[in-house]
């Protein structure tokens, strides 16, 4: 169990990573994601003293790594799926603001635990150059075990690299959100407002 936490500690930087691709120009999204990560990898280090003596100011500077990367109003959409489409601007706004906080801190805490365990990157297969989709698998070893990290991309009008799903240990981490937002729907009566309060 405990390298499967560690690989959901490394979906945090799968979240960012190929998200950053927008200033890696000329790298494949292989290229642009493992410079990415190295990146985020090296901020981690820079926050680790504060998540004991000021939480706050950790989950602060982990935030910021996020808010340069991820539009969150499209994860938002994302997990709401098709309940989207009777939700206003305003609440998939605000959902995805709750979407930040939470992940911000469910990821910032588990990446404290990363010790450096080995992460490799796995060959990216047959994919036409000129296509806007791309494939990333990254494999973490830890005490002997191997698990397979894998995440869609693909590119907006102005080229950019943009996260469209994850996959851990062959987990649809989009799918589990969302079944956790149907499930909320239904208890609170397709009320969004409410689904958005007691989302955690």
């Amino acid at each position: 169990m405990k390298s499967v936490s560690q690989a959901f500690a490394l979906v945090a930087m799968m979240l960012l990573a190929p998200l950053a691709m927008a200033q890696s120009s000329g790298l494949s999204p292989v290229e642009a994601t493992e410079q990415s990560v190295n990146q985020l990898l090296g901020r981690v280090q820079e926050l680790r003293p504060f998540f004991n003596s000021d939480r706050e100011r950790y989950y602060v500077g982990i935030e910021e790594e996020l808010n340069k990367f991820v539009d969150f109003r499209e994860v938002a959409v994302g997990v709401m799926a098709r309940y989207s489409q009777q939700a206003t601007e305003d609440q998939i706004v605000a959902f995805g603001e709750k979407l930040r906080s939470t992940l911000t801190r469910f990821y910032g805490s588990a990446l404290v635990e990363y010790g450096g365990q080995k992460l490799t990157f796995l060959p990216a297969g047959d994919q036409a150059e000129s296509s806007s989709t791309a494939t990333v698998r990254m494999q973490l070893e830890n005490n002997g075990s191997r698990i397979e990290l894998q995440y869609a991309l693909f590119q907006n009008a102005e080229g950019e690299w943009k996260l469209r799903n994850i996959f851990v240990g062959g987990v649809n981490l989009r799918r589990q959100y969302n079944t956790q937002f149907a499930a909320l729907m239904n208890r609170h009566n397709n009320d969004i407002d409410q689904v958005i309060q007691a989302w955690q």
